[in-house]
């Protein structure tokens, strides 16, 4: 043995020299032991309890000496081992010391076997002491933790393997149980409505997994009366009788008296049934809303109305058909993103304003609205229904945002569907067909010529998140221009006009040279950096490209060139050989937008990339939506097989991101992430 730490050993015996014997044979065999005689039996039980040994060995004289010396022992402690002294050792000796409580019996004519049989019985003990004391430990904090849950103001339980196996009081309250008889056992996604089982599983695997970071979940929870609320979950990875597990929890609301007050005031601006602000209160926060800019996208107002909702009402009778217009209004409610607003306009219709990336969200979201609704069995008194919607939408202009404007915009819109048959979505955009683009126009061409002149671009960086937990300093770049008395201004507002002048080739290649000048100092893992279509078929892009990089002295492995799925797939062969030319300075490829073209498959198979960016449309309700899934997940199996890396565009909220790390993309950027922020250059 190599321990050095004095052993504590308690030798029984009637003369000294064994002791002596003993301690003489233990430090040839480099055992470092400090023995303690103890002559009489009657004083062993004392020495035990002070001494604390960690062996005890004993020279039993009477026929049951022994068998008294190990009754002694087991008074202090039973897994003490107990090594008999014999001056003949025999096959017989040994099983008979044995069955009178020995572990084993040795012979100081033997040393080689004293020593062996020490070291054995000092290690067993050493650790079955150690495993007791962890049993203990967890007996004890198995026991905390059930105070702990019973005593809980939040509502806690515990899930294995997808199966709730405890719950405290709270939420048994929560669910409407009396005893945890009625819950315990049973699988957890029978609390949650459809919408939430899909990002609940993933969450969950996550969280064993330890890839879940306290985000706050999302959740539609279905009492024991069978009405459904909204909850917030929380996930913590934990153990339960000794087995993985993940504790759920929803927060217990800690109300003070100003909380109460603003609780108090909502309650008063909004509909009791619905919970969504009353007409005159959501303009007013229409309003305050569209003061401040928006940090990135684009804005929209969108009205939805029930179809043929005057049938309904005959149907079901007046005071029935409101608990259609809530179940409505509830769906409306569950797919809204975390900078959206909804309330009530006018009779049966809500009115929302949307802050998405691009139109394609907006209109994926609505098309998912009308989805969820028309699949949706309403269930009102004794009937159950079927019905559909219509969805109007008005686009606010980012300059000068008229609010008046964009509801009669939306307004006109739903007018027009209802005209149609319904269950549609149209939008209006008095923008596109704007006598005054022209001189609106020509106006921004200034703008942006003087700005490329004057140095008055900025780089914004977003952060790309790696889903398997890598620490990557992964950004997706996009522009700012300032204008001349240094006001931010988005790129929505600047870039068309640009594309319209032919000028995006200019804004494109500062972008690349001030990403490369960033590249080359900071040095992140990869920069994602976005070609127009005009700079992807410009024929002097790949050599300009060639001396940025030998000027700025970047390592071109940190740039990733991404064209839309849309370019790529209308000018094939010209994005082939721009992949090509790309590859060859080592630079790297991707497609954004991806997976919302006609035949987006045949992209993988005729492109070398590095990446694909799923389209940000196709995260618009995908956490309810069973056949999104499959979609994403098609995208995603595809792309793996060519060993082609995933991004999932505008990530929003933990739902969809606990969902497309379960479909297995492998990174997420979108505000949830990060909002954008601006690349400091140091020198």
């Amino acid at each position: 043995m190599d321990d050095t730490t004095a052993v504590p050993l308690i030798v029984h015996s009637a003369a000294r020299d064994p002791v002596e014997a003993l301690n003489g044979l233990l430090r040839r065999a480099g055992i470092a032991a400090h023995c303690t005689w103890i002559p009489a039996l009657q004083d062993l039980p004392d020495a035990l309890e002070q001494l604390n040994p960690e062996l005890l060995l004993c020279c039993p004289g009477a026929a049951d000496e022994l068998r008294r010396i190990a009754a002694a022992r087991d008074q202090v402690s039973s897994i003490l081992p107990l090594i008999a002294i014999r001056d003949e050792v025999d096959e017989s000796r040994i099983a008979e010391d044995m069955t009178q409580g020995a572990r084993d019996t040795v012979s100081l004519r033997q040393p080689g076997r004293v020593h062996a049989v020490i070291a054995r019985e000092l290690h067993s003990f050493r650790l079955e002491r150690t495993l007791n004391a962890t049993l203990r430990a967890s007996q004890d904090y198995r026991s905390q933790l059930e105070v702990v849950l019973q005593r809980s103001a939040d509502a806690i339980a515990q899930v294995q393997e997808g199966i709730l196996v405890d719950a405290n009081g709270s939420w048994l309250e929560l669910f409407g149980f009396v005893e945890a008889t009625g819950l315990v056992g049973q699988p957890v996604m029978d609390l949650f409505d459809d919408a939430t089982q899909a990002p609940l599983k993933a969450a969950l695997t996550a969280c064993l997994q330890g890839h879940w970071s306290n985000h706050p979940l999302k959740a539609g929870a279905v009492l024991g009366d069978g009405t459904t609320i909204p909850l917030t979950l929380t996930l913590t990875r934990g153990e339960y009788d000794g087995a993985p597990s993940v504790r759920l929890i929803v927060a217990a609301q800690k109300r003070d008296d100003q909380q109460l007050a603003r609780e108090l005031e909502t309650a008063m601006q909004s509909d009791p049934g619905t919970g969504l602000p009353t007409r005159r209160h959501l303009l007013t926060a229409l309003q305050d809303r569209l003061q401040r800019p928006v940090a990135g996208g684009l804005r929209y107002l969108v009205c939805v109305r029930p179809d043929k909702f005057s049938s309904i009402e005959r149907e079901v009778g007046v005071l029935a058909s409101e608990q259609f217009l809530i179940a409505i209004a509830n769906i409306v409610g569950s797919l809204l993103g975390p900078h959206d607003l909804a309330g009530h306009f006018g009779g049966t219709s809500l009115l929302l304003l949307l802050e998405r990336g691009n139109r394609r969200d907006v209109e994926a979201w609505c098309e998912n609205l009308l989805e969820r609704v028309g699949r949706q069995a309403f269930q009102v008194d004794s009937h159950t229904l079927r019905a559909t919607c219509t969805v109007g939408v008005g686009v606010v202009p980012l300059n000068k945002p008229d609010l008046n404007a964009a509801v009669m915009d939306a307004l006109e819109a739903l007018r027009r569907g209802r005209e149609r048959g319904g269950n549609q979505v149209i939008t209006v955009d008095r923008a596109d067909n704007d006598t005054r683009v022209q001189a609106y126009d020509q106006i921004w061409v200034k703008h942006i010529k003087t700005a490329l002149m004057e140095n008055r671009f900025r780089l914004n960086q977003q952060p790309i998140a790696a889903l398997g937990g890598e620490q990557l300093k992964m950004f997706d770049v996009a522009i700012r221009m300032l204008d001349a008395q240094g006001k931010e201004v988005l790129p929505s507002e600047f870039l068309p006009a640009a594309a319209r002048n032919d000028l995006l080739k200019n804004i494109d290649r500062w972008v690349i040279g001030a990403s490369l000048s960033f590249a080359a100092k900071r040095k992140p893992d990869l920069l994602f950096v976005r070609l127009s279509r005009d700079s992807a078929l410009d024929a002097s892009l790949l050599p300009w490209l060639e001396l940025q990089l030998k000027s700025t002295l970047a390592d071109p492995k940190r740039l990733c060139l991404q064209i839309t799925e849309e370019v790529a797939a209308r000018q094939l062969q010209q994005t082939a050989q721009v992949v090509q030319g790309l590859r060859e300075r080592g630079l790297r490829f991707a497609i954004e937008h991806f997976g919302t073209g006609r035949d987006p498959q045949s992209l993988l198979a005729a492109l070398p990339l590095d990446f694909v960016k799923i389209d940000g449309s196709l995260m618009q309700g995908l956490t309810g939506n069973a056949a999104l899934q499959q979609r994403v997940r098609g995208i995603v199996d595809a792309a793996r097989a060519r060993g082609v890396q995933t991004v999932a565009e505008r990530i929003e909220d933990a739902n969809t991101m606990a969902v497309v790390w379960q479909l297995g993309v492998q990174y997420i950027q979108g505000y949830f992430v990060h909002a954008p922020e601006e690349v400091v250059l140091k020198s």
